[in-house]
């Protein structure tokens, strides 16, 4: 209680002292929580936005105009955008002339850019007066109370987007979509109205080789799912595998098997054995030449 009383207290408008006027350069989701604080400590806030018009989402109590106007009735201006928006600010140099400027951006990874925000700002308006603030307090904080504000910031951290495990995600979808598909292809194949429109040829084909790439495909589905769990001990809980490893079995050992059975010196003796072929044809014959003089 103690300190939600002091939070309020500090929150709240001093009206005996008349505060000067602060301008918010932008009306994003930081630009309107800064400014409902500091309607609630007693300073007018005037907005400069490229809109005009008052929107429900800025502070009642705020004054929304152009740049140049509100520039004109603030000596500190709070730069709430980010840095590729900065260019408007140039025409500007000379109703900025001599007001601060307090950056508040941060850059989406490190060493983005040469010179940091700040100094890029100072640049391009040397007539002003440039600080930081407000980097390491999140829109969020603001808005729900300053109480939590040392925790907030250390969570409002940037990190840098992982493609580490980008292709694995990718590969994982395309895999899926294609396996279903060809699997659909095979369903809709051995329905009797679709089968016996066509040959034996086309039948063979789809059922045998887009069969066996199916079997592929949705393998690999599965390989991809697992990714580097695999060789992980922490995947196997109670020294088990999951449950989609243990799916690999059977489809694994019938891709082996049928792999060895596509190498030359197994699949011609199989191909001739399908087609009638004997191993031991002088025997057949002398066999025969028997049964027909038997039969004379």
């Amino acid at each position: 209680m103690n300190k939600n009383s002091s939070n309020m207290m500090a929150l709240a408008p001093n009206t005996s002292e008349k505060r000067e006027t602060v301008c918010i350069f932008g009306t994003g989701d930081f630009g309107r929580a800064l400014g409902h604080k500091m309607i609630q400590s007693g300073y007018p806030v005037v907005y400069g936005s490229r809109r005009t018009q008052i929107s429900n989402l800025i502070p009642k109590d705020a004054e929304v105009l152009g740049h140049t106007e509100a520039a004109q009735k603030a000596a500190i201006i709070i730069i709430a955008i980010q840095r590729q928006h900065y260019n408007f600010l140039t025409p500007l140099a000379e109703v900025l002339r001599g007001k601060v400027l307090v950056d508040i951006s941060n850059n989406l990874k490190l060493n983005q850019y040469p010179e940091s925000n700040a100094e890029h700002l100072a640049q391009l308006l040397p007539g002003s007066k440039v600080v930081k603030a407000f980097n390491t307090v999140s829109a969020w904080a603001l808005q729900s109370g300053m109480l939590d504000a040392s925790r907030q910031a250390l969570n409002n951290q940037t990190e840098p987007l992982d493609h580490t495990n980008a292709w694995l995600s990718d590969s994982y979808l395309a895999l899926g979509i294609l396996g279903f598909f060809l699997f659909v292809l095979l369903g809709i194949t051995s329905l009797p109205s679709v089968s016996n429109n066509v040959n034996w040829r086309e039948f063979r084909f789809v059922q045998s080789k887009l069969g066996y790439l199916s079997l592929i495909l949705c393998t690999a589905h599965t390989l991809v799912y697992g990714g580097k769990w695999f060789l992980n001990p922490l995947a196997y809980k109670w020294y088990l595998p999951d449950i989609y490893i243990l799916s690999l079995i059977i489809p694994c050992a019938v891709l082996v098997v049928k792999f060895l059975l596509v190498f030359p010196c197994v699949d011609k003796p199989l191909t001739q054995i399908r087609q009638g072929s004997e191993r031991n044809p002088k025997y057949s014959e002398q066999s025969n030449c028997i049964i027909n003089k038997s039969a004379v």
